[in-house]
């Protein structure tokens, strides 16, 4: 943090304005003759028992006061463009004068004005724009003290000097001390980079200023380190962060080469490792640690791992017999003892056949399942083995460094990883049934026999599995008979008469398993009285059928009776009924005889004991806006905004005041801001309305810029929309729809409030209301308004046209710099806003439809809410986008500059599309001229430090519009 002016060790500089402000005083712990004031600007006092030089000021009880107290020349230290301004001051309770304070106010305003020389005691108001309204968190009474220390920023200073101003316009107060001094992020090392000093981030839309730093030595980075100076003076967010090379570790914000034992391979912030296992200790500085003798490291294994040996041979390695009878077995071991220091053992098995004494690959033949080669688990199914002959399975265990071992010879203490199992199988193989016939059959049982083709002789009996079952397609649930023959014939008795079995025969071996199976077969038993079955199925298909005829006759009775009940119901539900009630209509308040009647009929009275004011955050017509704390009972406790009626008011303005309150206690919608409550039995009367944690939607968009998808936007919209539906539904126009009044909470929704030029509509057919004077918003106002004065719902749909622009253009002013007589007569002749960039083509169409110059043909505002509503529904109609003109949108001067271009310069160029805060950039980047600007493309104007995509986009077409720049002034010729 770096001092400018300090009013606490040395407020020399500071001087009274004007000699008429002879009662303004500022004070500091210096010496008179250090402060050079002027003789007659300051006072003695004694505060907390040190002798005080004060600037003060108390004429509460004259009218129209506008005292001010201005600055010397204050420079601009180095590249600072936002500065804090700390104050200390006293503001003196209004409540602690008698009625005759007129004006009394409890703030000031603070105000800067920028410059490139000391103007010396000139001054001018139009020079100062205000920065902030000062208000006290405490109040000083008659009897007690109160010292408040506020601190307010000014941004965006791009001269080489400021002053500083404060306006008081009826407060009693004093100022103790002003300190203006601004945030340095200090010189660093961040993550190995070397950054220097730098002064902190430039403005709203410029929080965060990149800076470039350099790596210490022995670092590396692939991209150019980077780092973010916040606006409060920390840095933040590095970026490319530089990397001790392999060999060196981070330490203590520098580079040193690993300890001998420790290793480092790769470019990273890592500390060294120690060296794995099984490697050899090499010097400093090492890059990684070679493998030790008779060990090794697989391809796939990173150079920082450990080195492994070659496994030792599969255990335990034994031949379960399954289903010899069909040539199969099943192999399986345990894995090897000594794996070598590796996880990744797989497992491979040979297989050769034996005939006496030669032997061969079993090839083919044999079916090792799941694979020969590459097995994880401990076992192999083996099949399709051949009866009479011995086999030799061999199976070995490989890892990663398997393919060392033909290049060197192992450990002579390693045992081999091969391990061998010799197996002699001899079976019979079962014979195959080959056919089956029908020797004889009745009623109930039929006679079967089949023949068989044994593949080698067979010396002892076979025996043979029966399985049969019904054929009865309709049946969920089959009934399978097995039976265990020892012959090749068998009688089944017990069977249903005229009915179809499905037979199956297998072989068996010796052992008991099944050989190759017959295909099945079918037979049925012989039918009796077939006829007389005939007729029974009639019989019964009949009364089936009647039974079901019988229930369908029931089931529509019941039907048509049930019906008849609710013949009304499906047309007419029990909600149209409580649809049909008429809508609530508003009242107007100033209808009331007693204005007061209205207040308390609308309104909820509370007690000021239960409202807590804790900062102001605006001012209104009346008086200040704060944010503040209600605390009533059965209420939960919550932020509320206060807004206040100012001392000295008349009973006009009070009731004026009031009729907000009796206007809003008649709305309950979630997109019209809420009312509280008001409090009118006290002296300082006050409104009571939900706290809307973002503000007003105009600003939130504008510190937004380019940040906000259109759908989120539209989504805004709708519920403004809403809010608006409501209103008119309540036969009710706004007059004064406008961005600025529409209020954004912390989940982003939007709520209509300022009803203050709000009226009723009248019962006429055309529902108009006639003004009899008073300001129109221009810019947002309908044109027969504008001309006639007469207000309706269209009206209001012409604003909320413009409001759909302002929320497209994230705050922008409608019709830019233009005047108001430029407004007027450029939309008489059929003039329109412009689409925005990047703005919906539908959203686009429905601002136009909004903006027709016949009221009657604008859509109201139940089809906008509903057109919103399908725009929501398919995001993907908002893809498609309405054509942008920057000549039309990005308003340019009518003037030239000496280089035949709209500007004389970058900065007055980047000044009129509120580019201002980017000014730094291009002169940092030696963009200094606009022709140099005109040769600009995107990735230029990205490379100089412009990140928001909206920001990038306006300058962007800024640039091309100026390239067109003599059908762009054309268009402005109106």
């Amino acid at each position: 943090m770096v001092a400018i002016a300090s009013v606490v060790e040395n407020t020399c500089g500071f001087k009274s304005l004007i000699s008429e402000l002879y009662n303004i005083v500022l004070f500091g712990k210096c010496r008179c003759s250090e402060l050079r004031w002027l003789s007659f600007s300051h006072k003695k006092k004694i505060l907390n028992g040190s002798q005080l030089y004060t600037y003060s000021v108390c004429n509460v009880g004259e009218h129209e006061q506008d005292n001010w107290l201005r600055t010397t020349f204050i420079q601009r230290r180095l590249s600072a463009s936002r500065v804090f301004v700390e104050l200390q001051f006293i503001v003196r309770d209004c409540n602690s004068f008698d009625g005759s304070s007129l004006t009394c106010k409890e703030t000031f305003n603070l105000f800067s004005s920028e410059s490139d020389a000391d103007i010396g005691t000139s001054f001018r108001k139009g020079q100062f724009k205000k920065v902030a309204t000062i208000a006290p968190d405490e109040i000083t009474s008659r009897n007690e003290l109160r010292i408040n220390t506020e601190t307010r920023v000014v941004e965006s200073l791009s001269r080489k000097g400021f002053y500083l101003a404060f306006q008081d316009i009826g407060a009693c107060m004093a100022l103790l001390s002003v300190r203006v001094y601004y945030k340095t992020c200090p010189a660093t090392i961040k993550s190995l980079a070397a950054f220097p000093e730098t002064v902190a981030g430039g403005g709203v839309n410029q929080a965060l200023r990149e800076v470039a730093g350099v790596c210490v030595e022995n670092a590396v980075s692939e991209e150019s380190p980077r780092i973010y100076c916040t606006m409060d003076g920390e840095w933040v967010v590095p970026v490319g962060q530089c990397q001790c090379m392999p060999g060196y570790e981070a330490v203590n914000d520098t580079c040193r080469d690993c300890q001998p034992g420790f290793f480092k391979a790769f470019v990273s912030n890592d500390a060294c490792e120690l060296c794995p296992v099984n490697t050899k200790l090499l010097s400093s500085g090492a890059l990684f640690c070679p493998c030790a003798e008779d060990f090794y490291r697989a391809p796939d294994d990173p150079t920082t791992g450990p080195c492994s040996g070659l496994p030792s041979a599969p255990r335990e390695l034994v031949a379960t017999t399954t289903q010899l009878a069909a040539g199969k077995l099943q192999l399986s071991w345990s894995p090897p003892e000594d794996t070598g220091g590796r996880s990744d053992i797989s497992y491979s098995v040979e297989c050769r056949r034996c005939e006496g004494t030669a032997c061969q690959p079993c090839g083919e033949k044999v079916r090792l399942e799941p694979a020969s080669s590459g097995l994880v688990d401990t076992r192999v199914a083996v099949s399709e083995l051949e009866p009479h002959l011995n086999y030799t399975f061999t199976v070995e265990a490989h890892s990663g460094v398997s393919l060392f071992a033909s290049q060197g010879t192992p450990r002579s203490n390693r045992p081999p990883s091969t391990s061998t199992l010799t197996t002699a199988l001899h079976y019979t193989d079962p014979p195959k049934v080959t056919s089956m016939r029908l020797d004889e059959r009745s009623l109930t049982s039929l006679s079967l026999s089949w023949a068989v083709a044994p593949r080698r002789p067979v010396p002892q009996p076979t025996r043979y599995k029966l399985t049969y079952r019904k054929k009865d397609d309709n049946l969920d649930v089959t009934t399978y008979t097995v039976l265990i023959l020892e012959k090749s014939s068998v009688q089944i008795s017990d069977l249903s008469p005229g009915t179809a079995y499905l037979f199956r025969v297998q072989a068996l071996s010796p052992e008991g398993s099944p050989g190759g199976s017959s295909i099945e077969d079918e037979f049925e038993t012989l039918t009796e009285g077939k006829e007389d079955g005939h007729i029974s199925g009639v019989i019964f298909g009949a009364a089936v059928g009647g039974a079901a005829m019988l229930m369908i006759v029931v089931v529509v009775i019941l039907i048509r009776k049930r019906s008849a009940t609710t013949f009304f119901s499906p047309l007419c539900p029990s909600s149209f009924f409580k649809q049909l009630k008429p809508l609530k209509t508003y009242v107007d308040p100033h209808t009331y005889e007693d204005p007061n009647m209205a207040i308390l009929k609308f309104a909820s009275e509370i007690h000021p004991s239960h409202v807590t004011k804790q900062k102001v955050i605006g001012a209104g017509e009346f008086g200040e806006v704060y944010r503040g704390i209600l605390k009533a009972p059965g209420r939960k406790e919550g932020a509320v905004a206060i807004k206040t009626l100012k001392p000295g008011y008349s009973e006009k303005q009070r009731q004026d005041f009031l009729s907000e309150a009796s206007i809003m206690g008649q709305f309950s919608h979630q997109n019209i801001i809420r009312l509280e409550g008001v409090v009118t039995k006290f002296k300082h009367a006050m409104i009571v309305t939900e706290y809307m944690e973002n503000g007003a939607l105009d600003k939130y968009l504008k510190d937004r810029d380019g940040e906000m998808p259109s759908f989120q936007l539209v989504g805004m919209m709708h519920g403004i929309a809403a809010g608006m539906k409501y209103l008119s539904d309540m036969s009710y126009v706004h007059r004064d729809l406008a961005a600025r009044n529409i209020l954004v909470n912390n989940n982003l929704e939007c709520k209509v409030s300022d009803f203050g030029l709000s009226r009723v509509l009248e019962d006429d057919p055309e529902g108009t209301y006639t003004t009899s004077g008073g300001k129109i918003p221009i810019r947002w106002t309908a044109p027969e308004a504008i001309a006639y004065r007469k207000f309706t719902s269209a009206s209001d749909v012409w604003s909320f046209g413009i409001v759909m622009w302002e929320v497209m253009a994230f705050g922008e002013r409608p019709y830019w710099d233009m005047s108001n007589c430029e407004v007027m007569k450029a939309i008489n002749e059929a003039f329109r806003l412009p689409a925005p960039m990047d703005c919906p083509s539908a959203v686009y169409q429905l601002m136009l439809q909004c903006w027709l110059q016949d009221r009657s043909k604008r859509p109201r505002f139940p089809d906008i809410v509903s057109l919103l509503d399908k725009l929501l529904r398919s995001p993907e109609s908002l893809k498609a986008i309405a054509d942008f003109d920057p000549r039309v949108s990005i308003r340019l001067p009518s003037t030239s500059g000496s280089d035949g271009l709209p500007f004389r310069s970058v900065s007055e160029w980047l000044e009129s599309i509120k580019m201002s805060q980017y000014s730094e950039n291009f002169t940092c980047a030696g963009v200094v001229t606009m022709d140099q600007v005109l040769q600009m493309k995107n990735v230029d104007i990205k490379n100089i430090g412009v990140r928001l995509p909206g920001h990038l986009k306006r300058i962007a077409y800024s640039i091309l519009g100026l390239k067109d720049q003599t059908s762009t002034l054309s268009v402005f010729a109106v």
